[in-house]
């Protein structure tokens, strides 16, 4: 490879991109509501970057998008990401999430534990928030205490972490509710 580039490709999901360069992939951007939003993202993200022809391991790890976002399995785990300017921690949280198998989830305070970091529950959540290699990186398969799927990385457009888990064949708990929200803070009430 030589220079940055990226890419639009069609998936079950809609139109995506995928940004790269010398190191391997910088990014995925999943589909926005209008595919000029999703170029638009790309351009914010990696103003270098000249839309081309994908190389063989890009083209390798769209194919594997591709299936993956059309519910077939498929391994992601040697595509090369460049994870320069990405702070240590969050490499390490999104090494561990490539490690989860497709249909699992785990929560915050899992990797959080698994990393030997248990009192980094909050970052292990920024870590993932910020991930700009989704699907490579599953970060929709990490979720807040409870099992509720519903927050997703700027790089997810509109797409919900609970559909990507869905085309997964996994279900996680449904949205939290005024009810999930409220009951947990309520005083118990006497016996009577």
């Amino acid at each position: 490879m030589a220079g940055r580039g990226y890419s639009i490709f069609d998936t079950g999901i809609g139109r995506c991109g995928i940004a790269w360069g010398d190191l391997g992939v910088m990014g995925v951007q999943l589909p926005e509501a209008r595919e000029i939003d999703t170029r638009r993202r790309l351009f914010q993200l990696y103003p270098d970057a000249r839309e081309l022809r994908p190389p063989e391991n890009v083209t390798s790890a769209i194919e594997g998008i591709v299936a993956l976002l059309r519910g077939a399995p498929s391994d992601l785990s040697d595509v090369a990401l460049d994870m320069t300017g990405i702070p240590a921690f969050n490499q390490r949280v999104y090494q561990l999430a490539r490690t989860i198998p497709r249909g699992e989830t785990r929560i915050y305070a899992d990797v959080a534990s698994a990393l030997r970091a248990s009192g980094a529950v909050y970052s292990v959540a920024q870590a993932i928030a910020r991930n700009p290699f989704m699907i490579i990186v599953p970060c929709h398969r990490v979720l807040e205490a409870g099992h509720y799927a519903d927050k997703i990385s700027p790089n997810g457009g509109a797409i919900s972490k609970r559909r990507l888990l869905s085309i997964e064949g996994t279900h996680p708990t449904a949205s939290k509710t005024l009810f999930d929200v409220l009951l947990p803070v309520a005083p118990p009430r006497p016996p009577t």
